[in-house]
C-alpha cells in the first residue's frame, strides 16, 4: 500500500514538473517579445525606484515628495522606451534639474519685480514654462518632465534650493539604475532570452544532390559558436544492397574504421548480404570524411559521419537521427515536389520539433559575405533568422534586414519593428523598410546579396508566405542562396 502511494506521489511530482517545466518556457517565450519585456520592466522597476527614492525622502530632508510626480512620469519613460529619444540619462537628470532652476529663477523675478502673485503665481509659471522652453530647446534636453519641475517649484515656498537637491539626487539615482539594467540586461537579452543565440550548435546535414554547398552553410552556421559540431548523415538504398534489414551505420570522422549498427541476417543469403551493407556503408563514409576534413579545417568545426541503410531519404529517417545524434537544428537541400511546391521531405521535417533550415544554393560558394533577412515582426522566427544571417556572414560585414509594408502609413512602425529585433545583437546591421510585395522586393534585391533568409511557411507571416504557392514558385528566380528557416514546435 505504501509502494502505491508512493508511486502515486512520485507520478503527480514528475506531472508537475513538466507542468512546470513548461509554463517556465512558455513565460521564457512571451518575453522574447521586446514589448512584454519593457511592459514586464515598468512594472518591476518603476515601483522600487519609486520606493527606494520615497525611502530616501524620509530619511533625509534633500528630497521633497513635489518631486514624485516628475520622477515617475519621467522614470516610466526610461524603462518604457529605452532607446527612444528621451531615454539618455544626460536628458533625464539634465532636463529635470534645468526644469527646477528655471522655475526657481521664474519664481525668483516675478518676486524681484513686483508682479502681481495670488497663492500660486501665475505669472511666475509662465514666466517658468517660457524660459523652461527657452533653455530645453537650446541644450537638447527633456522636455514633457522638465516642464513639471518647473511648475512643481510654485508650490515649496522657501525650500526651492532643497527642491533642485532633490532633484538632483533622485533623479541620477534612478538614471544610475536605468543605465546598469540596459547595459547588463536590456542590451545583452539575445544572449539570455533568444534560444538560438545559446542554441542550435550541432547540426545535422542530410547530404543529397548540392549536399556539399549545404554541408559548408551548416558548418559556417555550427562555427561560429565553441560548442559546434556538423553531423554529415548519407543514405544507402537497401534496394542497392539486397532485401535485409540492415538498420544504420554509423561512423565518427576521426576514425578509421566503419561499423554497421544492428545488422542482421536472413536464414538465407544474410552473410553477404551484411557483407554488401558494410561495404556500401563503408564506401558512402570514405566519400564524406574528405568533405568532414575539409570542413573541420576551413570552419574549425568538429564533424562526423552517419550512414544509415534504408530505403531513402526520409524525414522520420532523418529525424530520429537528429535525436540519436543530439542536435538542435538540420539544414537540408531545398527540395520540391512535381507541383512545384515543398516536398513531403521538407514539409515532414517542419512538423518536428527541431529547428531546421532548407537551403537552396544558386552556385556552390564556401563563403557567404553579404546577408539579407527578410521579416515582417520581431518574434521568434525573425530572431532566429537574424542570428544565422549573423553566423554565417563574414566578420565585420553588414547584415541587412528588410521588411515590406503596403502603405506608406506604416512605415514608421516598420522602422521600430527593424530597430527593436536588431538592437538585441551586436554587429553592423542596415535596415530597408520597402513600399511593395516580398517576392517583388527580394526579386530587385537578390542579386546582391549571397544567401537571402526567408521563414517558413508555418509562422505565416507576410515574409513566410514568400515560400507559399503562388509566390513560393518565385523562389527559383532569385539570383542568390535560399535558407528557409523553420522554428521547431512546442518551444
Amino acid at each position: 500500500m505504501r509502494e502505491e502511494v508512493r508511486a502515486r506521489v512520485r507520478a503527480v511530482a514528475r506531472r508537475l514538473r513538466r507542468l512546470e517545466r513548461r509554463e517556465l518556457d512558455a513565460f521564457r517565450r512571451w518575453l522574447e517579445h521586446t514589448g512584454n519585456l519593457l511592459h514586464l520592466s515598468v512594472l518591476v522597476f518603476v515601483p522600487l525606484l519609486i520606493a527606494a527614492v520615497t525611502w530616501l525622502a524620509n530619511v533625509t530632508a534633500a528630497i521633497s515628495f513635489l518631486l514624485f510626480p516628475p520622477l515617475a512620469s519621467g522614470t516610466y519613460t526610461l524603462f518604457a522606451d529605452p532607446e527612444g529619444k528621451y531615454s539618455t540619462p544626460g536628458k533625464f537628470v539634465g532636463g529635470m534639474t534645468v526644469g527646477a532652476l528655471c522655475g526657481w529663477l521664474a519664481l525668483a523675478l516675478t518676486s524681484a519685480i513686483g508682479l502681481p502673485a495670488g497663492t500660486i503665481s501665475a505669472s511666475g509659471a509662465a514666466v517658468g514654462v517660457f524660459l523652461t522652453g527657452v533653455c530645453t530647446w537650446a541644450l537638447d534636453l527633456e522636455e514633457p518632465t522638465a516642464f513639471s519641475t518647473a511648475l512643481l517649484v510654485l508650490v515649496t515656498g522657501n525650500a526651492q534650493l532643497a527642491y533642485v537637491l532633490g532633484i538632483i539626487v533622485s533623479s541620477s539615482f534612478v538614471a544610475g539604475a536605468f543605465v546598469l539594467w540596459r547595459r547588463h540586461f536590456y542590451q545583452q537579452r539575445a544572449r539570455y532570452l533568444y534560444g538560438t543565440t545559446g542554441g542550435d550548435d550541432h547540426v545535422l546535414v542530410p547530404m543529397d544532390d548540392g549536399g556539399e554547398t549545404v554541408a559548408r552553410f551548416a558548418a559556417s552556421i555550427a562555427g561560429a559558436h565553441e560548442a559546434g559540431k556538423v553531423v554529415l548523415f548519407d543514405i544507402i538504398d537497401e534496394a542497392a544492397v539486397g532485401e535485409g534489414d540492415t538498420e544504420s551505420a554509423e561512423r565518427d570522422a576521426s576514425t578509421d574504421s566503419v561499423d554497421v549498427i544492428d545488422a542482421q541476417t536472413s536464414a538465407d543469403g544474410g552473410e553477404s548480404v551484411a557483407t554488401a551493407a558494410e561495404r556500401a556503408a563503408s564506401d558512402a563514409a570514405d566519400r564524406l570524411e574528405s568533405l568532414a576534413a575539409d570542413l573541420e579545417s576551413t570552419y574549425d568545426v568538429p564533424c562526423e559521419v552517419v550512414v544509415a541503410a534504408d530505403g531513402g531519404l526520409s524525414a522520420k529517417l532523418v529525424l530520429e537521427t537528429a535525436r540519436r545524434q543530439n542536435c538542435d537544428l538540420i539544414v537540408a537541400p531545398y527540395a520540391e515536389d512535381d507541383r512545384g511546391a515543398l516536398s513531403s521531405f521538407i514539409r515532414g521535417l517542419f512538423e518536428s520539433e527541431i529547428d531546421v533550415i532548407a537551403f537552396r544554393s544558386s552556385e556552390e560558394r564556401r563563403r557567404w559575405r553579404q546577408s539579407l533577412v527578410a521579416v515582417r515582426g520581431a518574434g521568434d522566427t525573425a530572431r532566429a533568422m537574424l542570428d544565422f544571417a549573423i553566423r554565417v556572414t563574414e566578420t565585420g560585414r553588414t547584415v541587412s534586414v528588410c521588411t515590406c509594408i503596403d502603405d506608406e502609413s506604416r512605415r514608421r512602425q516598420a522602422e521600430n519593428t527593424l530597430a527593436a529585433l536588431v538592437d538585441a545583437f551586436s554587429g553592423p546591421f542596415e535596415t530597408h523598410v520597402a513600399t511593395a510585395s516580398v517576392e517583388s522586393y527580394l526579386s530587385r534585391a537578390a542579386p546582391r546579396y549571397d544567401v537571402c533568409f526567408v521563414g517558413s511557411s508555418t509562422d505565416r507571416s507576410a515574409a513566410s508566405r514568400f515560400v507559399s504557392p503562388p509566390t513560393f514558385r518565385k523562389l527559383r528566380d532569385l539570383e542568390s542562396d535560399v535558407a528557409i528557416v523553420h522554428r521547431g514546435r512546442h518551444r
